[in-house]
């Protein structure tokens, strides 16, 4: 199934209002309004999934702008499940893949907070997530990957992580004619694979793997450290990525939690 869906957000009156949303099945966007939403400075929009996804050959791609001064909040209502192919034999080679690129201009932010993937076996997903920053635009992108239901042994999942900064003569506002500029973060990660799950530098047989990307509007510079199943890592110029392994998803959000506690008391 390939399908393609586009959300932009912009700054209006001291709000940030949706002024683009176009999805396609497998994926919906929702919204949020009523009371609740109107309380909020921020647009919040959920990402539902309204068919079995992702399922091997299905391609997904989500492009997201969030305009100078707006902000954005994508979140998830339940977990993904990576599921392989049906009986087709040309399917079921072909990986599913989910693509999501942004863009987010000066003084905006991007708050992304997906549910867990679980990888379940014999499944083959690829995730990217591609985002350009305007130089004082923020971003809170977290990944969580679950390696397989309990009991099972995973399928696998390479997701590749992209972060840069546009350059300043696109006049901050990225994804508007502005320029490339330095990464900030260029990452690839894969889990599924015996070996390298078992091995210390990687899964040390644990079962999820989570990460979370903090890019703040200032020059801020976080310094490395590490906790009880995490670690925060330095980003060049500004910004930090939370790594955290656990046996069970909820312990993992429990860990990135407190990376990004002690990034938030680095920078005060």
């Amino acid at each position: 199934m390939l399908a393609c869906a586009e959300l932009v957000v912009v700054a209006r009156d001291g709000r940030s209002v949706v002024t683009t949303l176009r999805a396609q099945s497998p994926l919906a966007l929702v919204p949020r309004r009523g009371v609740t939403g109107a309380s909020r400075s921020d647009a919040v929009v959920h990402l539902v999934g309204s068919a079995s996804t992702p399922l091997a050959g299905d391609d997904v791609t989500l492009t997201v702008t969030v305009g100078a001064g707006a902000h954005l909040t994508l979140t998830g209502v339940a977990a993904a499940v990576a599921l392989p192919g049906g009986r087709s034999a040309d399917r079921a080679a072909r990986p599913s893949r989910t693509v999501l690129r942004c863009s987010v201009g000066d003084g905006g932010s991007l708050t992304y907070l997906p549910e867990p993937t679980v990888v379940t076996g014999r499944a083959h997903h690829e995730t990217v997530l591609d985002v350009v920053l305007a130089p004082t635009a923020a971003l809170r992108a977290r990944d969580l990957l679950v390696a397989g239901r309990t009991g099972e042994r995973p399928g696998r999942c390479r997701g590749t992580v992209r972060v840069t900064e546009c350059s300043a003569a696109g006049n901050g506002a990225a994804g508007n004619g502005a320029a490339p500029g330095r990464p900030l973060l260029v990452q690839t990660q894969e889990i599924g694979d015996p070996l390298l799950d078992a091995s210390p530098a990687h899964l040390a047989g644990h079962r999820v793997l989570g990460t979370e990307v903090l890019v703040g509007p200032a020059r801020e510079q976080v310094p490395a450290t590490c906790g009880d199943g995490w670690s925060l890592s330095p980003l060049p110029g500004r910004g930090a990525l939370a790594t955290a392994v656990a046996h069970d998803a909820v312990t993992a959000a429990r860990r990135l939690a407190d990376a990004v506690r002690a990034a938030s008391r680095a920078v005060g």
